[in-house]
């Protein structure tokens, strides 16, 4: 009997649902899939209030752990022959919840010399906050053997309006009934399952060689070039950002609302004014960066990891 274990933070639910539809194809008489959800301490509220949404930006980029409620000796004591690691992504990073898991004494138990594929439930942008989790995953001495990211497929700036109105509204529908729903797609969700006989044929093989591969041509990771571009300048300036608000002391302190709020007009200028900049930039030099657009699809659809 193979025994998997799928570890995951679902604030809507959403990923969750990915990660169950994932595994009906994997659990059966000769695999049992066991789930260990990720519980912050004290829990982050759903629907979002926005003045919470954006104060929890610098601990998020920063990956500072916070705390959560720890596994079951069941779970501890219960060695994986595979491990499913669903996660969502919060401010170009993965989610604090997650980020604290892998950060924890827990994660070095369980994803030691295991091998884990990681399921991502985002907007768009993913590929920054994954090479993060390679990183983590590296450091809890664990074998990332696939990846596989659903994300919005609507265009940029239209996935920011629905995302916006389902995380501050806490409905998953058509924003006055014009615009499309937000999220991953239902159809998507549903068609995750597709996913779970490669991943069980390497689980009983113990043969992960060939399933990125696999994951990839059942159109499991699309690399879109100009959000690739978008996520890593957009790291940068974060980065500037959070290391600022961060000194300014700790969540709700009055002196550092005050850059919150700045940040938060910072952050619609970046959408709705550079963006469509960077874009433009994108579109002038595709021809002469095709080459390297070309391995930067090849890298960030597979499970490599260049640590640089």
């Amino acid at each position: 009997m193979k025994e998997v274990l799928v570890i995951y933070y679902s604030q809507t639910g959403q990923l969750l649902t990915i990660l169950e539809n994932v595994a009906k194809n994997i659990h059966g008489s000769d695999v049992n899939v066991s789930y260990y959800e990720i519980i912050p301490e004290p829990n982050y509220s759903f629907p979002w209030k926005k003045k919470e949404f954006l104060d929890c930006f610098p601990e998020s980029f920063l990956q500072i752990p916070s705390n959560f409620k720890a596994p079951s000796e069941s779970i501890l004591n219960k060695k994986y022959d595979l491990i499913l690691l669903g996660h969502q992504v919060w401010y170009l990073t993965p989610s604090i919840p997650l980020n604290s898991f892998l950060k924890s004494k827990y994660a070095a138990t369980l994803l030691k010399d295991t091998p884990v594929i990681t399921v991502i439930g985002a907007r768009n942008m993913w590929i920054m906050a994954q090479e993060k989790v390679k990183k983590l995953l590296q450091h809890c001495g664990a074998k990332l053997v696939g990846n596989i990211a659903l994300v919005d497929r609507h265009i940029n700036h239209i996935s920011v309006i629905t995302i916006v109105h389902w995380m501050m509204r806490g409905k998953k529908d058509k924003m006055w009934g014009i615009f499309p729903k937000p999220g991953v797609s239902d159809e998507d969700i549903v068609a995750a399952e597709r996913f779970g006989l490669p991943i069980k044929n390497a689980l009983l093989s113990q043969n992960y060689s060939n399933l990125q591969s696999e994951i990839v041509q059942l159109g499991g990771v699309k690399i879109n070039s100009f959000l690739v571009l978008a996520d890593k300048r957009a790291n940068i300036l974060f980065s500037k950002w959070a290391n600022l608000i961060i000194k300014k002391g700790p969540p709700g302190d009055p002196k550092r609302s005050k850059w919150i709020t700045m940040f938060n007009y910072y952050l619609l200028f970046a959408i709705w004014v550079i963006a469509p900049i960077v874009f433009i930039v994108f579109l002038l030099t595709y021809l002469p960066s095709y080459n390297i657009r070309k391995k930067q699809r090849t890298y960030y659809s597979s499970v490599a990891f260049n640590n640089e």
